[in-house]
């Protein structure tokens, strides 16, 4: 039986799996980012969800890293769990 990251490693050596796992690693960054400020924060989905005045599931949705949020939804986010938000560019690595 493979474990995570033997797969992952098999996955990843197909160059265009590799091309689009790479795309997406910005917005999963933003979603890792967000479930740690929580986490940090000690809050549940439900209590960010309250704080936002939206609902757990519109969370789950920012943390599920499938579409990119808008800046004011990560403001309101940053917000709720006791932050704010930084943005910062940085030059390429390539």
């Amino acid at each position: 039986m493979k474990n995570l990251k033997s797969l992952k490693r098999e996955l990843l050596a197909d160059a265009a799996t590799r091309a689009e796992y790479d795309a997406q690693a910005d917005e999963y960054a933003i979603a890792r980012e967000l479930i740690a400020a929580r986490t940090r924060a000690g809050m549940s989905q439900i209590e960010v969800a309250q704080r936002m005045g939206t609902t757990q599931s519109v969370v789950a949705r920012l943390e599920s890293g499938k579409r990119p949020p808008s800046m004011r939804t990560v403001e309101r986010f940053a917000q709720a769990v006791g932050g704010h938000l930084v943005l910062r560019i940085e030059p390429q690595t390539t």
